[in-house]
């Protein structure tokens, strides 16, 4: 077998193989092997069939074509690692040339098209300047822990007055679309303010004692009439708010590990600090990483960013749990435009891993899956299990190594302040917390495109079946 490339772009490349027949003989002799076993012709044996008799049954253009669907996956790897290409999409192939009846042991020749991850120059990335937001931690932010800590700990206590924000209410709804109920249940239990109900029904319960009701317009937005205008009827039952417990020694002690509650409070104050320190950590790398698309040009290919679009706007996962308005222009173009900057983000964080490397222990993939499955609401092991099910535990190695060889840069460069002080992020870096906190933060480096869109896989049986 030899193989040409011509890169028709820096994210394009048209692999060009000739298959001699001695390569593809192996393949063309399994599709005989298997079709005897297939057909039944009477006066032989299964599996006994001779090949002409084949040929006469299914041709023997057939027999060929699924000789080379066969080898094609084999030739097609061979082809990549021998120019060293990574492919990010799903391969087009084109049959040139193969045996005929009239040469039957002719070469072959397929043509390949396939998008390919482009080759970057990294800069020099070390000592770059970072400016962060000046932060410090304020006796509000102590006040404010020290207060979720007490939430966490109250009691609710049933009040006889109308309900406000932060009251907790025991309601009855009923939803009605046009004029007849599509759902209804009672007792259920809502944090007035919270958000997380119908829209409308703060609003709608504000105000009202026990024993009271009101009526409010809202578009339902899950189930059967998802998208639907309807009429909600609402009576609140109870009305409880949270009875906060005293700040004293005896709570410090329920609470924390701590006996007193000056020791409580200085470890919520600590606490505080280092929580500035992690805002600023956060604020630091993703600024670093700006810096890094700044000054680095990625081609992007375009065909596979489309893939990513289709694939979340148009798949039947994406359809079935799409919100109504989900699907628009404007909606689209953001989702494009992710899509293209976290290709970019992964391609420069590869780089910088290789020319760091950078390697992932066994620890730190399991520190970041148990991260993630926290974030899903998941058991750890279900979670491992899940992504191994669906072929994605390469892409968890990638993006542990992609957030090490950032952490790395980050590392290297010189933070500062607005106030012009210079930032000690070396705890933030280091720390066993940093993977969780990157996890938190909503400009994350995460990549839209990555493995599961290529990595070897990407020339399956399926795929490379013949034009």
């Amino acid at each position: 077998m030899k193989s040409a490339v011509e890169k028709l772009n820096p994210t394009e490349a048209k692999i060009t193989i000739d298959i001699a027949y001695a390569d593809l003989k192996p393949f063309v002799q399994k599709t005989y092997k298997e079709l005897a076993e297939q057909i039944q012709i009477p006066g032989f044996r299964k599996g006994k069939v001779p090949s002409k008799l084949i040929d006469q049954r299914v041709g023997f253009d057939f027999v060929v074509e699924n000789a080379l669907n066969e080898g094609l996956n084999d030739f097609y790897q061979q082809a990549l690692a021998e120019h060293e290409l990574t492919p990010l999409s799903q391969p087009q192939v084109e049959v040139l040339s193969k045996p005929e009846g009239d040469d039957r042991e002719a070469d072959s020749q397929v043509e390949i098209s396939v998008a390919i991850r482009p080759e970057i120059e990294l800069p020099d990335y070390k000592g770059l300047k970072i400016e962060v937001d000046a932060r410090e931690a304020s006796a509000e932010d102590e006040q404010k822990a020290l207060d979720e800590l007490r939430g966490r700990f109250g009691t609710l206590k049933t009040v006889d007055r109308p309900a406000a924000e932060g009251d907790h209410v025991t309601l009855d709804l009923q939803a009605l679309v046009d004029g007849e109920e599509v759902d209804a249940a009672n007792d259920l239990s809502y944090e007035v303010g919270s958000g997380t109900m119908l829209e409308g029904i703060d609003e709608a319960v504000t105000g009202l004692s026990a024993g009271e009701d009101a009526t409010f317009e809202t578009t339902l937005a899950g189930g059967e009439h998802s998208g639907a205008e309807a009429t909600v009827k609402v009576k609140v039952t109870a009305v409880k708010e949270r009875e906060l417990p005293e700040v004293d020694d005896e709570f410090a002690q329920l609470a924390s590990e701590f006996d007193t509650v000056d020791e409580l409070k200085e470890d919520l104050k600590k606490q505080a600090a280092e929580s500035v320190a992690v805002e600023q950590g956060i604020e630091a790398r993703d600024k670093v990483l700006e810096k890094l698309v700044e000054l680095i040009e990625v081609p992007v290919p375009e065909n596979v960013i489309e893939e990513q679009v289709t694939q979340h706007f148009d798949s039947p996962q994406a359809q079935a749990s799409a919100e109504p308005g989900h699907d628009t222009e404007e909606h689209r173009a953001e989702v494009r435009e992710n899509a293209a900057t976290a290709f970019r983000n992964e391609i420069i964080l590869d780089a910088v891993a290789e020319a760091e490397e950078v390697g992932v222990e066994q620890s730190e993939l399991i520190d970041y899956i148990v991260n993630m499955s926290q974030q899903y609401g998941m058991d750890p092991n279900q979670f491992a299990q899940m992504l191994d099910g669906s072929g994605q535990a390469g892409m968890m190695v990638g993006e542990v190594r992609r957030r090490k060889a950032l952490a790395k840069v980050l590392e290297y460069a010189t933070v500062t302040d607005s106030n012009g002080k210079a930032v000690d992020l070396s705890k933030f870096v280091g720390s066993a917390d940093d993977a969780a906190a990157e996890q938190g933060a909503e400009a994350d480096s995460a990549p839209a495109v990555s493995e599961e869109t290529a990595a070897d896989e990407a020339a399956t049986d399926e795929a490379a079946e013949t034009k």
